[in-house]
Formats: structure tokens, C-alpha cells, sequence
């Protein structure tokens, strides 16, 4: 049972990124950008206010080690499943960042945020984001926006949704077909982006999905696990400082 009183549900949908096939080609970055209406800058150069949803990080292990290594890591949101809060919904006072119990997506909607950005500071992953400006698009890009994902005006959090409107379009046609709408198979984008396949989806909940198989591999890592967090992405690594650095926090 959960703590609802409600029956726990079967679907957690989580991530695994392998970093030893990570090139940092960055499509991953773009293709979520496309697909969720990621605004640009007036001026892109100021990287402390830019927007990103999955954001690449390259990290390498310093003078310490005789054989210099660096390595490429993307980072969405984690998606957290602490059993009582994540840390970002705990502290939300207008409750406009809710995890969804039935598949586990911490989500934010837009119109309820206030920007107070109390979400920001205590979320440990950094994954959040704030609008300091209205949405701007170079023309003619204002075309290309999907129609399916909401803009975000200025003064709300923003931040990875695991393509949500890709989960309900799926459900939809579940439903309409006469399936299950619960046991749903979806993609986000920066996954079918990847080129070379080093980020697998899935229902973690299902011991035959890839994405459990692959959560339980031995070079399997979660960045800040002793938070107790439950981040819902999982990492992929055979260098052993890597793993140090996540538990460090980066």
C-alpha cells in the first residue's frame, strides 16, 4: 500500500544512461529542446540563466590517477521516489510540483507556479530552471513549436517531464485499441535521439523490461544516493571514480 491508502502502483518509469557509450554529442539536449518548446536567450552566452532540460556535463578525474580519463554525463531530472516526498514537491507552497503516483513523473504545472524557486534550492541535482525572460524564438522558429507541450512564461520553474506528452498520447491510443492503457511502452525524446543507444526508458517496476535489467547491472549508479532520494535515473559506468564523484555530488 502506498501512503494514500491506495494500492501501489506497478508503473515507475525511469531512465538508465550508459556512460561508457556517451560521445557528449549533445542530441540529446537538442532533441529535448525541440520537442519540449525549450526557449532561447535574448543573449545565449549567459549560460548562468539559459534554460536546459538535459543538461551534459563532462567530467574527468584529475592529476590523482596515472591514466587521464574524462567522461561525459547527461542529466535530467531525477524524477525522485523518496517514499513520503521528493525533495522538490516537499517544498513546493502552491503545489505545482506533484509526482504523479501512478507512474511515478514528478511533474510542474505552469500556471499554479509562483516562482518562488524554493524548488530550486532544494532540489540537490540542479535540474530545475527559472524563466528570467519571456519566451523568444529566432524567427522563423516560432513555426516549428510543438503543439503539444505548453510555452512557459516568465517567472515559473521548468525542468524534464520525461516527455509526459508522449505518456499520454500512448494511454490514448492504448485505450482507443482496447489495451491497457497502465502497460504502456513510450520513448522521450533524447532517447530515440541517442545515436548510440546509451540511454534506455522504461518501466522499472517490470522485471523483464530493459531499463530493470539494466538498473540491477553491477556498474548500476545513482548520483547522491545517500540522500535517500530514490532518484528514478540510473547511471552506467565502469570507471570506479565515477562512481565516487556521484557520491560526492559531482
Amino acid at each position: 500500500m502506498s501512503g494514500n491508502g491506495h494500492a501501489e502502483s506497478k508503473v515507475r518509469y525511469g531512465m538508465v544512461i550508459d556512460l561508457d557509450r556517451c560521445t557528449g554529442c549533445m542530441a540529446c539536449t537538442v532533441a529535448c529542446q525541440g520537442e519540449n518548446n525549450v526557449s532561447f536567450l535574448p543573449d545565449e552566452s549567459l549560460k548562468t540563466r539559459s534554460i536546459t532540460w538535459m543538461e551534459v556535463y563532462q567530467l574527468h578525474n584529475g592529476k590523482d590517477y596515472p591514466d587521464y580519463q574524462f567522461i561525459y554525463l547527461p542529466r535530467p531530472c531525477m524524477h525522485c521516489d523518496a517514499p513520503h516526498h521528493s525533495p522538490c514537491t516537499f517544498v513546493c507552497p502552491v503545489n505545482a510540483t506533484i509526482r504523479d503516483e501512478t507512474n511515478g513523473i514528478v511533474a510542474h504545472i505552469y500556471p499554479r507556479c509562483i516562482g518562488c524557486r524554493y524548488c530550486i534550492v532544494a532540489c540537490p541535482y540542479h535540474a530545475r530552471d527559472f524563466n528570467w525572460w519571456d519566451p523568444y524564438w529566432p524567427k522563423p522558429m516560432e513555426k516549428m513549436l510543438s503543439p503539444k507541450v505548453s510555452t512557459r512564461m516568465r517567472g515559473v520553474v521548468e525542468k524534464c517531464t520525461f516527455c509526459h506528452h508522449r505518456l499520454l498520447d500512448a494511454r490514448s491510443k492504448a485505450y482507443l485499441e482496447g489495451n491497457d492503457p497502465d502497460e504502456v511502452v513510450y520513448s522521450p525524446a533524447c532517447v530515440e535521439a541517442c545515436p548510440t543507444k546509451a540511454i534506455t526508458f522504461g518501466n522499472l517496476r517490470d522485471p523483464a523490461s530493459e531499463v530493470a535489467k539494466l538498473a540491477k547491472d553491477p556498474r548500476a549508479f545513482r548520483i547522491l544516493s545517500k540522500l535517500h532520494t530514490e532518484p528514478k535515473v540510473y547511471y552506467l559506468s565502469s570507471s570506479q571514480w565515477v562512481h565516487k564523484l556521484a557520491d560526492k555530488g559531482l
